[in-house]
Order: C-alpha cells, then sequence, then structure tokens
C-alpha cells in the first residue's frame, strides 16, 4: 500500500523540495524581484571593482606571494562578474543597466581602494572592508531571499561566499605578516572614512537607511594613475639578466632530458612576467564586453599558476630556484614601450608558436622523458592551457585585424620592435649576464645525487640577437 504525503509533510521524511529548503522556509515571501536584482547589481559592482582594483596592483607589487594572490583574486572576481551578469540579464530587466555606479559613496569605497598608498592600506581596504561587507550582503541576500523562488540567486551567492572566504583566509595571513601592530593607528582615519562611504550608500547592498553626509575623499582625491612598470621583492635578482637562452638548450638535441626539465622549470618560473604584462592590457583596455576581461583574467591566473608550478618543481627537485635570474626584462619592455594591443598582438604571436610541433607537445613530451613524474604533470597542464589561451587570442585578438596572417605579421612586428636591448643593459651597468646555469645545475646534480655532465653545465648560450620564442627553432618530428 503506498503511503500518501500529507499537508506540510513530504513522503516518508525525504527531503522537501529538491532538498533547497524545508517547506516552512519557502513559504516565506522573500525579496521581490526588483529587491532581488537591485541587491544583486551592487554586488556586481563590488566584485568588478575589486577586479579592476586587484589587476591594477599586480604588476607594481613586489612581493611575489601577493602578486599571485592578486592574480587568483582577480580572476575569481572576474568569474562572480559573470555570473552575476547572467542572473541579472535573466530577471526581467532589459536594459540591465550593470556599467552604473548604484550610489556615488561606493564609488568612493572602491575609489579609495584603488588609490590606497601602501600595501597596508590595499590589503586592509581589500581583505578587512571590501570583501566582509560583501560577504555579510551575501548572507543577508540568502536570509532574506526567497530559497525556491529565487534558487539561481542563492546558487550565484553560496558559490561567492565559499570563493570568499578563501581570498579572506589569504587575507588574513596576508595582513597578519605584513602589517604591524605599531601601523594600525595610523590606519585608522582612513578606515573609518571607509566605514562612512558604506554608511552614506545604505551598506554595501543598500539596505539600510543612508547616512545623511556622503564623506570627502582622501587617498582618491586625485585621480588613481596605474603604475606599469613590474617590480620584484629582494629574491629577484639581476633583472635585465639575458645571459642563458633556455630555448637554445631545450631544442638541443645533444643535451639530456632531465637537464632540460630543469631548464623548463625555468622557464615557467619566468613566466609571472606574463602577469605583470597582461594586467597592463586588461587595466588599459577599456570599452570591451565583460567577457573580454573575464578571459583576459583566466589567462592572466593560468600564467602566474603556470610561474607557481615552476617555483614547485625546482622545490621538488630540492634547487634553490632563486640562484636563477627570474628578469623583469619582457614585461618591462612591454609595459613601457609598447601599447595595449601591441602587448596582445606579441602575446599571441608567441602562443600560436607554442601551438605546432615544436612547441607544448614537445615539451610535455620532453617531461614525460625526463622520469621526473611531477615535469609530466606540469607540462601537461601547461599545454591545456596554452590551447586554451590561443583559442582566446582568436577569439578577442584576431577580429581586430580581419584575418590571421595580418593578426600574426602585426604580432611578429610588434616582437621584433623590442627585439633585444642585450648590450644596451650591460653597457648601462644593469647587469654583466651572469651565466647562472652552471650553479643551477650542479645543486641539481648533488640532489639526484648523479655526477654533472661537463658537457650541460659549459652550456653558454645567451639571448644576444635573439628573442624568447621558437620562431628559429626546429625539431624534428
Amino acid at each position: 500500500m503506498t503511503e500518501k504525503s500529507s499537508a506540510g509533510q513530504s513522503y516518508r521524511g525525504l527531503p522537501a523540495l529538491a532538498g533547497l529548503a524545508t517547506l516552512e522556509e519557502a513559504a516565506r515571501p522573500g525579496l521581490s524581484v526588483e529587491a532581488c536584482v537591485a541587491r544583486l547589481k551592487r554586488y556586481h559592482y563590488a566584485f568588478r571593482r575589486l577586479h579592476e582594483i586587484l589587476t591594477a596592483r599586480i604588476t607594481a607589487e613586489p612581493i611575489y606571494e601577493l602578486k599571485t594572490g592578486f592574480a587568483l583574486h582577480a580572476y575569481l572576481c572576474a568569474e562572480h562578474v559573470q555570473a552575476l551578469r547572467q542572473r541579472v540579464g535573466e530577471m526581467r530587466e532589459p536594459p540591465l543597466g550593470l556599467e552604473e555606479v548604484p550610489h556615488p559613496a561606493l564609488q568612493i569605497f572602491f575609489d579609495e581602494i584603488l588609490a590606497a598608498p601602501t600595501i597596508a592600506e590595499l590589503l586592509v581596504g581589500v581583505y578587512e572592508k571590501a570583501l566582509p561587507a560583501l560577504d555579510a550582503a551575501l548572507a543577508r541576500h540568502l536570509s532574506d531571499t526567497n530559497p525556491l523562488a529565487d534558487a539561481p540567486s542563492v546558487r550565484v551567492c553560496r558559490f561567492a561566499r565559499l570563493e570568499i572566504a578563501d581570498m579572506l583566509q589569504f587575507g588574513g595571513r596576508s595582513i597578519a605578516s605584513l602589517v604591524e601592530a605599531a601601523a594600525r593607528p595610523a590606519l585608522h582615519s582612513w578606515c573609518n572614512l571607509l566605514d562612512q562611504c558604506l554608511a552614506a550608500a545604505g551598506g554595501l547592498d543598500g539596505i539600510s537607511t543612508p547616512a545623511q553626509q556622503t564623506p570627502a575623499r582622501q587617498h582618491s582625491a586625485k585621480p588613481y594613475v596605474y603604475d606599469p612598470v613590474p617590480r620584484r621583492d629582494e629574491r629577484f635578482q639581476d633583472l635585465w639578466n639575458q645571459g642563458v637562452n633556455p630555448e637554445a638548450f631545450i631544442y638541443n638535441p645533444d643535451y639530456p632530458p632531465r637537464p632540460k626539465a630543469l631548464m623548463m622549470l625555468f622557464k615557467r618560473l619566468r613566466e609571472i612576467d606574463v602577469p605583470e604584462m597582461m594586467a597592463s592590457i586588461i587595466h588599459e583596455t577599456r570599452g570591451k564586453p565583460w567577457e573580454y576581461y573575464r578571459a583576459m583574467s583566466r589567462q592572466l591566473w593560468d600564467e602566474a599558476r603556470h610561474a607557481m608550478m615552476g617555483e614547485v618543481g625546482f622545490m621538488a627537485l630540492g634547487v634553490d630556484w632563486t640562484r636563477a635570474r627570474i628578469t623583469h626584462n619582457w614585461s618591462m619592455r612591454l609595459n613601457t614601450e609598447c601599447s595595449p594591443i601591441e602587448r596582445h598582438a606579441v602575446l599571441y604571436f608567441i602562443e600560436q608558436g607554442l601551438m605546432n610541433r615544436t612547441g607544448k607537445r614537445y615539451e610535455w613530451e620532453l617531461g614525460v622523458e625526463s622520469g621526473i613524474p611531477l615535469m609530466a604533470t606540469i607540462q601537461d597542464y601547461d599545454w591545456a592551457d596554452e590551447v586554451l589561451h590561443a583559442a582566446l587570442g582568436r577569439e578577442w585578438y584576431i577580429p581586430q585585424f580581419g584575418d590571421r596572417k595580418q593578426a600574426l605579421d602585426y604580432g611578429d612586428a610588434c616582437w621584433s620592435k623590442i627585439l633585444s636591448n642585450w648590450h644596451t643593459v650591460r653597457d648601462q651597468g644593469l647587469t654583466r649576464h651572469e651565466n647562472w646555469w652552471p650553479a643551477v645545475y650542479l645543486q641539481a646534480c648533488q640532489s639526484w645525487r648523479v655526477e654533472p655532465d661537463p658537457k650541460v653545465a659549459a652550456f653558454n648560450e645567451t639571448y644576444e640577437g635573439q628573442r624568447a620564442d621558437l620562431k628559429a627553432v626546429s625539431v624534428s618530428a
């Protein structure tokens, strides 16, 4: 005999309403569509501004861990912007009005954080003020809305809170490490200004009664000026060094796979210059569809992840990566000598060169042949990412030129524009182009417990007159 459910009860105690909520929770009215959309637009604005702030600070932030952390968090913000845009578009809202500023005081709030002159103020502004206020607003949304009627918004908010929690953990640890207690009193006035901005805006979600007075600007009284100069912390030394040409080593059939894997780790870690350069493209390119910024932010994060994979690879092999010379020559010259479209052209040109038989497939095969399992993993995912990046270039770069050939030719020309400053930086005393390879290789051999190969240790080809792409490389099939 089949049991029947009665009013207010599910069948045999099964989760009601697909597990979204209890029947009682779903029986309250919750937010109207209009009220829901008004809040969603505020979350959208907050994530968009946080994306802008974090992206803008990647290049000039010298501390590697913060540089890579900002790259991840900017990407996460970009994804949540996209999710919120989609949700608002589902709710009877054309035109969406997503580019409008929800409240002048909210604009000042984020402008102040963008213009923060010190790393202490930036970290406190992002991780103690903006993200906690956003998280609290999302929590209120989950509490106030109808969990069944507004289930799609609930999902967006829950995912956002999950990743905000990760960001807050990173930020909290960073602040504990870098913001000393003695520095806190000097931040009090500015933090109070941020609180006043939120109060004047009726809170980040706009549901409180707004304070009557909008506070005056402090750091943002002068418009923020983006700093395109890449900076590194003290672990990165000899930043103009071009004394080792890793492509010449990796593609020389006379050298064995394992030392080549070590050189590939240098190439991975060196990719920290790509986020430094891409951040400048994103920040200085205006008026694109949001999907463009989301795609570019994904690639920027991938490149930061590649650098960290190089870092992990060195650590796993027992090698001190600071003995290598992870330079900023590429990002420095592109950011200070080229326009945003020229930078993107160089990026696309290099990516396309990695798609042929001598590119990422070869590096993956080399990783496998090295006998180092982690290298196979690193190169496997690096290859997959670069295929995605090439596709993103086809979607967002090529249409600006009409066809692939014109786009590639322009990229080649832009790359040649900054072909080599090898002699210039040497003659200016910025570097002696020290050959750091023997020290790194010998340390790896000690870790591997093998005798160094004299021929490998003697490698001494530089970037003099060369550029770091595969245009002249040929590897047999």
